[in-house]
């Protein structure tokens, strides 16, 4: 009976919460509707058609230089239109993931970022399925285009676990995408990305697949807190440091060596086909995704 009741409690927190979210995740799911992910990943080799003569106001990208040079006259490629959006999500939710220097943590911020996306996708009927991992892959569905579906997701994105795996399998969660998906899909990748060894799988997943990489980021991460000497633990591996933060010097470097990681990551994605975007926990996750959508151009 106990069981049962508290089953219904988290059912009604679930709708409450579904209604709130479904709001502000209307902008988002017109930026999906209008296929403004068409023109992000269009180049690729993915869904050609065909080629036709360059006409005035195309997208340079997209000409095609052998047939021009063959034909001397210039033409551009042309792809077939997504008829059924599959929307995909590789959710980290490891031990560094629970970090961040507010009540929000990294990954409150993935949850609430995720829950958004998800109901976007629901509200233009796409099929979605997903992987959730810590240092192991905890659970996985195939893409369904169904309301279950997208609430059993969504109840994965709410609930509060105990995270009992250290490190990241996040290489291996990008491996299992690629197993799981039969036809191209648009991924989001939800991940702090402080982990190694997934860059070979995620130039592999983006050469069928498109991917947005979204990197969730805190104040710490570029500039701490004058606090003295303090002892700070890896939450992944325990190892423990001892910071100097009333350092200037310390505290240039730390924050000189953040911003490079970042930017060495965002190089990594476009070389890798991967789209980058960046969420931070004083970001509001709805606006940032409106924005994100509304910008076609990338790269």
């Amino acid at each position: 009976m106990k069981k049962e009741s508290l089953l219904m409690s988290e059912s009604s927190t679930l709708a409450k919460s579904a209604a709130s979210l479904r709001l502000r995740a209307r902008t988002i799911a017109e930026g999906l509707k209008q296929g403004n992910f068409s023109s992000m990943f269009k180049g690729q080799g993915i869904d050609f058609a065909g080629v036709r003569e360059y006409l005035q106001g195309d997208d340079i990208r997209l000409i095609d230089w052998n047939v021009t040079a063959r034909m001397g006259k210039t033409y551009v490629k042309l792809y077939d239109e997504e008829r059924e959006q599959i929307v995909f999500f590789i959710v980290d939710r490891s031990l560094s993931m629970e970090t961040g220097s507010s009540n929000l943590t990294r990954l409150n911020l993935a949850s609430e970022t995720g829950a958004l996306l998800l109901l976007a996708a629901n509200s233009n009927s796409c099929p979605v399925g997903c992987v959730f991992f810590d240092g192991k892959i905890n659970f996985s569905c195939k893409p369904k285009n169904s309301l279950d579906q997208t609430m059993l997701i969504l109840s994965k994105f709410s609930r509060r676990e105990e995270i009992v795996n250290t490190g990241s399998a996040l290489s291996s969660a990008i491996k299992g995408a690629q197993q799981i998906l039969k036809n191209r899909s648009l991924i989001f990748i939800l991940s702090d990305f402080r982990c190694g060894d997934y860059e070979d799988n995620l130039a592999l997943l983006s050469q069928k697949h498109d991917v947005v990489a979204i990197r969730f980021t805190d104040a710490n991460d570029f500039e701490l807190p004058n606090l003295g000497m303090v002892e700070v633990q890896n939450p992944e591996n325990q190892q423990k440091k001892i910071y100097p933060t009333f350092s200037s010097a310390f505290k240039r470097a730390w924050r000189e060596n953040s911003n490079n990681q970042l930017e060495r990551w965002k190089y990594m994605c476009k070389k890798n086909g991967v789209v980058p975007l960046v969420i931070s926990t004083a970001d509001n996750p709805a606006l940032r995704l409106s924005r994100f959508f509304a910008v076609k151009e990338r790269f």
